[in-house]
C-alpha cells in the first residue's frame, strides 16, 4: 500500500531545523552526549514563545518547500514597503514648514 502525501500548506512561517537532544535514560546511546537524538521539527513562534512541530520524513520536503514560499513572499513585501516608505520620506522631505 502505498503512503500518501499529507495537504501541506501553501505557505508557513517558521524554519524547518534538526532537534538533537538527550532522552533521558541513563542506560541509552545518548547518555554520553556522542550520539543524540535527532528529529526534524518545524521550529516557529507563538505569542513569544517558540514551538517545535516533529516532521514526518515523508512531509519533511513540502513543509520546507513552503517556509521557503512564506520567507520569499516576506522579502518581497519587505522591499514593498521599503520602497513606500522611501517615496514617502522623499515626498514630505521636499515640503517646507511654514
Amino acid at each position: 500500500m502505498a503512503t500518501q502525501s499529507l495537504p501541506i500548506p501553501k505557505m508557513l512561517r517558521g524554519s524547518v531545523v534538526i532537534n538533537r537532544r538527550r532522552c533521558g535514560k541513563p542506560t541509552c546511546r545518548c547518555a554520553s552526549g556522542d550520539s543524540l537524538h535527532e528529529t526534524t521539527v518545524l521550529s516557529y513562534s507563538e505569542d513569544g514563545h517558540t514551538h517545535f512541530l516533529s516532521l514526518p520524513e515523508t512531509e519533511v520536503a513540502a513543509v520546507r518547500a513552503a517556509t521557503e514560499r512564506y520567507h520569499q513572499a516576506r522579502a518581497t513585501l519587505d522591499a514593498q514597503a521599503g520602497a513606500g516608505l522611501a517615496e514617502l520620506v522623499a515626498l514630505f522631505g521636499q515640503r517646507r514648514r511654514p
